[in-house]
């Protein structure tokens, strides 16, 4: 049976931190009656990407991927729904209803929001395009008795390499080609606040 919660307790916070993946999802509002454009669900992974802040809110960072519809999403309405899915033994899907921002690599907020993150950021691999902080309004779960268990072997190093593998420069190139809009023409990754290679 579902339930509601006020805040994300110590139980809840647990639970998050024993999960080795989870999704966002946001979707466009193209019409006036707040329709149209194409719903975005993204997996994210690397347990120290997502951090809880406060009993309600919560940020992750965003690393270069191949679009940025969340960014653009976010930076046109700000809705985003975040969920944890069990894939031990515990039957549980947990979701996170509220309003994100993003927040750029060199603004103030990031110098603030930067701190949970700080084994990731020290790699410096530079692959770290945002940090998505969001305000959780809503926090419930439901039963999960539909999802197959499974076990993580590992977690991927691909992205890492490859980031790992180009310059400042190439990586912006990267963002200014693959990120800069939304597969339906909504600016995405703001180039102009991005740091600049060096």
């Amino acid at each position: 049976m579902g339930k509601v919660y006020p805040e994300l307790d110590e139980r809840l916070r647990k639970f998050i931190a024993r999960q080795s993946v989870f999704f966002v999802a946001t979707a466009p509002c193209l019409a006036p009656d707040g329709s149209g454009g194409s719903v975005n669900l993204s997996p994210k992974g690397y347990r120290d990407t997502f951090a809880i802040l406060g009993p309600r809110r919560v940020a992750y960072l965003d690393l270069t991927g191949s679009g940025a519809e969340t960014i653009a999403h976010l930076r046109q309405n700000g809705q985003i729904t975040i969920m944890f899915c069990s894939f031990e033994h515990e039957t549980k899907i947990l979701r996170l209803y509220g309003t994100g921002s993003v927040v750029l690599p060199g603004s103030a907020a990031w110098a603030e929001l930067s701190g949970p993150f700080g084994g990731r950021l020290g790699l410096g691999l530079g692959n770290e395009r945002a940090i998505v902080d969001v305000a959780v309004e809503r926090i419930a779960d439901s039963c999960g008795y539909g999802v197959p268990v499974m076990e993580p072997a590992s977690e991927r190093d691909v992205l890492t390499r490859w980031a790992a593998s180009k310059t400042p420069a190439e990586l912006a190139g990267y963002r200014a080609e693959k990120n800069s809009v939304s597969i339906d023409g909504l600016p995405a990754l703001d180039l102009d606040l991005a740091p600049v290679p060096e």
